[in-house]
């Protein structure tokens, strides 16, 4: 019981650093409950001793958040904002302990692991692309791992704004506001997505109802930016659907090739740590390989957003890294929030830092 709890309360703490004061207070108050042997344990049984990366308690959270969108929670829905309720700790806690005492079978998402595929990290990929010096300045191929739903492939197509400039797209329904802070990147230049392809052991399709609504449902309802960028994305989405093939990282990486006159980009967001060891060495061996035969022409880039501690018992920073070749120098070119924004480019690149 002790581990679960503390996990619990682990994302609640996380959830109110990230500006969710609602599904802080649900896990705090879910935990509470676990505690006292109520509905949460009977829904959480088949999970108490999964590992912290697994989030059980965002995978619950999404699972009832999915039945709040499907209007299938009753009196809930009263409390929750991305449905136009509103947030209300005690009254709403108890219905969420009730909904699950009441109908414990409808949590049924607990198997999927979270998908926010957050659009706002868009920002850390761009600001990778828009930093590289002009002989950089290729069409983009782009190669994602862990796409979820690929809304990231669609970041050319989007605009951003920071300290009254702009870039990009001005007339797209995704405008990333205050997306840089820092060393602002260039004006002038905005990468062109000549190619995409992603890939996931769970892909979402965002151009059906069913992929919209798995994403919608782990989006923090109280979080209305984040809201208004998913909606946006999946109007993009239409416009040129995202290609996600069910594949593993590992397995995805032996089938990337380099082309003339043409920058390869292998980028990934959070989702390095959910990899086996053995299937990290692997990715980062091929790509190794692969650079040694880019040359002046055909070049390849190797563009992380990962959770890196610097030292033990320091937090985690998400840090953007980047490896490019011919060469294969790796350099940390700046730092993002959690979901994206603000990405913060640095001046000077820092030294690498071990994960």
């Amino acid at each position: 019981m002790v581990g679960i709890v503390a996990r619990l309360r682990e994302q609640a703490a996380a959830c109110e650093a990230l500006g969710s004061p609602m599904y802080a207070e649900l896990l705090e108050r879910v935990a509470d409950d676990y505690v006292a042997g109520g509905p949460t344990a009977t829904v959480l049984a088949p999970w108490a001793d999964a590992p912290g990366p697994d989030a059980i308690g965002l995978r619950l959270l999404g699972s009832v958040h999915r039945l709040v969108l499907e209007r299938r929670a009753g009196a809930l829905a009263a409390f929750y904002p991305s449905v136009g309720g509103r947030w209300e700790p005690h009254q709403g806690s108890r219905a969420f302990l009730e909904l699950l005492a009441e109908r414990p079978e409808a949590v049924s998402e607990m198997d999927r692991p979270p998908q926010t595929n957050e659009v706002g990290r868009a920002a850390a990929l761009l600001g990778g692309l828009l930093t590289l010096p002009s002989e950089w300045r290729l069409p983009v191929r782009l190669r994602e791992l862990g796409s979820s739903a690929g809304l990231l492939q669609l970041a050319d197509l989007m605009g951003a704004q920071a300290a009254g400039q702009r870039w990009g797209r001005a007339d797209s329904p995704v405008q990333l506001l205050e997306a840089f802070a820092g060393a602002l990147p260039p004006a002038g230049w905005w990468p062109s997505f000549v190619d995409t392809l992603g890939c996931d052991p769970f892909p979402l399709d965002a151009t059906t109802a069913a992929g919209r609504l798995a994403l919608s449902a782990y989006c923090w309802p109280d979080q209305s930016a984040r809201w208004e960028r998913l909606r946006a994305a999946f109007d993009l989405a239409r416009v040129r659907p995202p290609v996600v093939v069910r594949q593993d990282a590992g397995e995805f990486v032996e089938s990337i090739d380099l082309a003339d006159d043409a920058l390869t980009v292998v980028w990934h967001s959070v989702m390095w740590q959910y990899l086996p060891a053995a299937e990290r060495d692997h990715v980062t061996g091929v790509l190794e390989r692969l650079g040694d035969k880019a040359t002046p022409r055909r070049r390849l880039l190797h563009l992380r957003l990962e959770p890196t501690r610097p030292a033990s018992g320091e937090v985690h920073r998400f840090l953007i890294s980047r490896r490019c070749w011919p060469g294969g120098e790796e350099e940390i070119i700046g730092e993002s929030a959690p979901h994206g924004l603000p990405t913060r480019i640095f001046g000077t690149p820092e030294p690498q830092l071990s994960a």
